[in-house]
């Protein structure tokens, strides 16, 4: 069974079962979680949120069960044409055996996709944290400096800390505004949730 294979197995086995569907694969690629959220969707599933998990900041994808008369209706005729998913069968939107998405359905799977990796931006850019530890860490370097004497060592980290931190907190902001400009010029609205996170919200959802 190919990865991709395994991969979609693993997503019809939560979508037949749970009304909360969760992606974890550390070391897909952003459009791997692209497609098999648009499978996803095609079962009437809709892209959540996505969040950054552990020291090694995981990715997980969340969906969530659709209720719309329209992503019911969507479901419905998904089952009817694609009744049984799986290894060695269609599923909607992608080649055979594969997640490489057909040519009708590689534009609605890179926009779920840019959403995914729009949210993971802005969950690792978190900006408090990242201007604590800024200013925090060169502090804590003079304090071991002045204890150990280890001045060579201690000052230059303290130094290239906040320059480091800084530079990858600008580096993320410009990705997220690409990123931001993209949703924008396909139609997506600009939103913020309840915890006051900038998100985007789709244009009406594709169809069968």
């Amino acid at each position: 069974m190919s990865l991709a294979d395994r991969h979609i197995t693993a997503l019809m086995r939560q979508i037949t079962t749970q009304d909360v569907i969760e992606l974890v694969h550390p070391f897909a690629e952003w459009q791997t979680f692209g497609a098999l959220a648009y499978i996803a969707e095609c079962y009437g599933f809709r892209y959540a949120d996505v969040r950054l998990v552990g020291k090694q900041k995981i990715a997980h994808i969340h969906l969530v069960r659709d209720t719309s008369p329209q992503a019911q209706q969507r479901a419905a005729a998904n089952s009817a044409a694609f009744p049984d998913p799986g290894p060695g069968r269609p599923v909607p939107g992608m080649y055979l055996g594969s997640l490489t998405p057909v040519p009708e359905a590689q534009a609605d799977v890179d926009l779920i996709t840019t959403l995914i990796r729009y949210d993971a931006a802005g969950a690792a850019a978190n900006r408090r944290q990242l201007l604590a530890m800024a200013w925090a860490g060169p502090a804590l370097f003079l304090l071991l400096a002045v204890v150990t004497g280890k001045y060579a060592v201690l000052l230059p980290l303290a130094v290239l800390t906040p320059a480091f931190l800084l530079g990858a907190l600008r580096i993320n902001v410009t990705r997220r505004a690409k990123l931001g400009e993209r949703l924008l010029a396909a139609g997506c609205t600009p939103v913020r949730d309840d915890a006051g996170r900038e998100r985007f919200v789709r244009p009406v959802s594709y169809g069968v």
